[in-house]
């Protein structure tokens, strides 16, 4: 080899990068020139560890273009009939393989969001060529792009050379592949040794959890969450969160989440379905507790835009938190997360058709993730188009199944219309026989004996509701309904419990308000200023929400500074 080549290795086998790019460009211009300053093979590798030093900064485009010079020039070593009389065999031992190359051109294809021209490339390797992360590759790819009978055949390439490639096994389960086949294709290889029954228990849980079996799912997961198993393990934890979420429990999910959390505070993964269950359990301070923590990781992943984003939306400042949201999509085009809350914050924006965009992409890349369905509806009505609603509320049902939350949503349209709130009811019953702690369907529910004047009927339900799991709103909704059946005494009552668990609940401030005109136990000015307002706390699409930001009424918080520079990173990106 070249003494130059030699210089060259050495710089890239101690990792100075920039050095080997600015030498080996040299040499190969000199070379260009001189044909007998280098080798042919050490001209070919200077290439290779030219684009891999182009790679390792960051400079995929670059690298790209080096490897598709390298294969190029290696075809015409090995077609060369003079390089093969002046050179023995053994100078061919340093040549790369093309599959090595074509990987890493496969790779920065990636970087650069280029994934069909990406596709092309792995395809271009012969079938009996490909390795296992190869075939790995090209699942996922597939899968991505829906092309799921070569996705199969290709994540059972993987299982055969690999059999614990847990993800392969994971990623045929999604595909419909039945449990009982992937177990095979694993535990049917000479290669596994014994005692795997926790690996027999993973693929049974998340075969249950790919079929929307949540709470079998779950109950399977439980049993490898002990001490003989995989107690405190973070993935597993995070995948309990995932199915407890996509149930509809986001009690048990933040449970499951904060768990995880506490095993590694640090990781990424998961961080945008944690946002979003705090954001929908109100838990704003532990939601802006991850400020610090994200600001401090120099790593922008969409998970991490995520839930910078649902803190934006927390604090109201619905373009900050919109801009966010974008750049959390651009950089992973299929996080739902981040798609559900772009079109959440559109929603509140009053921009309906964008929504509407946001969430049927969400439906095609997951159709059995209530949320995106949720949207749809929502934009529907905020557009006033209730037959397009019904027909979403109605295909939910059909798609996700009867469970208490979908016929809730397909109830809440259905209550619109007079001519179908008998209709509303029996939905709403259906839901309550299902888990008659549902407190979405226990407000509609009310309301529908509220607006039939069957105000005894109403306050019972909402009672029993108080006693079970007493909140803010069901005593907000009680003080209203004793009120209207001059009750004042127990309005006063469930208006100040409200007020006690909930100071900024407008309903219950403007409630008490009216029934003590007077503020004789309370302080006057107070009671004012809170009669000034005329919000509502019932969160109807687009009742009660800003067009836009009003940053200037919103008190700066220490990381104002913080959420600039995240602006202008996101905008620069």
């Amino acid at each position: 080899m070249s003494n130059l080549y030699d210089q060259i290795k050495l710089l890239y086998d101690q990792q100075l990068y920039s050095n080997v790019i600015s030498l080996a460009n040299l040499v190969l211009s000199l070379s260009d020139h001189n044909g007998d300053l280098l080798p042919p093979t050490a001209k070919f590798l200077i290439y290779v560890h030219c684009a891999d030093s182009h790679f390792h900064l960051g400079e995929y485009r670059k690298a790209e273009s080096l490897y598709k010079k390298s294969i190029q020039f290696r075809k015409f070593l090995l077609k060369s009939k003079s390089t093969a009389k002046t050179n023995n065999q053994e100078s061919y031992k340093d040549l790369l393989s093309d599959i090595d190359i074509k990987y890493q051109i496969y790779v920065c294809l990636m970087k650069l969001k280029n994934q069909l021209e990406a596709l092309q490339i792995l395809q271009s390797i012969p079938g009996k060529q490909r390795t296992a992360k190869v075939n790995m590759a090209l699942a996922k790819i597939f899968h991505d792009q829906g092309m799921e009978r070569s996705a199969i055949t290709t994540y059972k390439e993987v299982l055969r050379e690999c059999p614990l490639a847990l993800e392969a096994a994971e990623g045929l389960l999604s595909l419909g592949v039945k449990g009982i086949e992937v177990n095979s294709l694993i535990v049917g290889s000479t290669a596994i040794t014994p005692n795997l029954d926790w690996l027999n228990t993973w693929i049974k849980a998340h075969a249950h959890m790919h079929n929307r079996e949540y709470s079998h799912a779950v109950s399977t997961f439980k049993i490898l969450d002990n001490v003989n198993y995989l107690r405190d393990n973070f993935n597993l934890l995070l995948t309990m969160g995932e199915c407890y979420y996509c149930a509809g429990d986001d009690k048990n999910a933040l449970v499951c989440l904060r768990r995880a959390r506490a095993i590694e505070p640090d990781t990424i993964k998961g961080l945008d379905l944690y946002a979003a269950v705090l954001y929908k359990g109100q838990h704003i301070k532990d939601l802006e507790k991850l400020i610090p923590t994200l600001t401090v990781n120099s790593e922008c992943s969409a998970e991490v835009y995520v839930a910078m984003a649902y803190t934006l939306y927390a604090g109201r400042k619905l373009n900050r938190a919109n801009t966010l949201a974008a750049q959390a999509i651009n950089l992973n085009p299929i996080n739902v997360e981040a798609i559900i809350l772009r079109g959440n914050i559109l929603i509140e924006q009053k921009k309906y058709q964008d929504a509407l965009h946001q969430f049927r992409a969400a439906i095609q890349i997951k159709p059995y993730r209530y949320e995106p369905h949720k949207g749809c509806v929502d934009c529907y009505i905020g557009m006033h188009r209730l037959r397009e609603a019904l027909n979403i509320a109605s295909s939910a049902c059909k798609q996700l199944g009867h469970t208490p939350r979908v016929l809730s949503l397909y109830a809440s349209v259905l209550m619109k219309d007079p001519v179908s709130v008998g209709k509303a009811k029996n939905l709403l019953d259906k839901a309550l026989a299902q888990d008659e702690s549902y407190l979405p369907a226990v407000y509609y529910l009310a309301e529908i004996y509220e607006q039939e004047m069957n105000l005894e009927s109403a306050i019972d339900l909402l009672e029993k509701q108080v006693e079970i799991q007493p909140n803010c709103k069901l005593h907000q909704m009680l003080g209203d309904l004793c009120a209207r059946v001059h009750n004042e005494e127990k309005a006063l009552d469930h208006y100040a419990i409200a007020l006690s668990l909930d100071p900024s609940n407008r309903r219950a401030l403007e409630g008490m308000h009216r029934l003590d005109s007077t503020a004789t136990k309370f302080e006057t000015p107070y009671y004012m200023n809170v009669g000034e307002e005329h919000a509502d706390t019932t969160y109807d699409v687009g009742d009660g929400l800003p067009d836009s930001d009003n940053d200037e009424a919103v008190e700066e918080s220490e990381t104002e500074a913080v959420w600039s520079d995240m602006d202008l990173e996101a905008n620069s990106q």
